[in-house]
């Protein structure tokens, strides 16, 4: 059985970083894209960033462009955001995310077929 579960979460005060993981057992998603997305309390579940199945292509939702950072570690089977300059409006349940269809990035939410169970981020101001 596929998992994905995810650590990191924190609170942390405005300004400040970040790093979250997530660690999949169960098959490899090497060949697939991974993406991370969000959900605060009384919104729909968005978008934050997305990672080719190489590493070599990313893509950011502008309210986080040139703050987080996704990476991945094929070898590994994990994925990880770096997050930076953190505000308060970031606070969110973090998702992981893994396609079994795209190897490129993607932002569509119904592209993602197995999620982790979330990470509390919460920023202070």
């Amino acid at each position: 059985q596929a998992q994905l579960v995810e650590s990191g979460g924190n609170l942390v005060q405005a300004g400040g970083s970040l790093r979250l993981s997530c660690a999949a057992s169960g098959r490899t998603f090497s060949d697939y894209a991974k993406g991370w997305f969000r959900q605060a309390p009384g919104k729909e579940r968005e978008f934050v960033a997305s990672i080719s199945w190489y590493g070599g292509n990313t893509l950011y939702a502008d309210s986080v462009k040139g703050r987080f950072t996704i990476s991945r570690d094929n070898a590994k089977n994990t994925v990880h955001l770096q997050m930076n300059s953190l505000k308060p409006e970031d606070t969110a349940v973090y998702y992981c995310a893994a396609s079994l269809r795209l190897g490129s990035t993607s932002f569509n939410i119904k592209d993602y077929y197995y999620w982790g169970q979330g990470t509390q981020v919460t920023v202070s101001s």
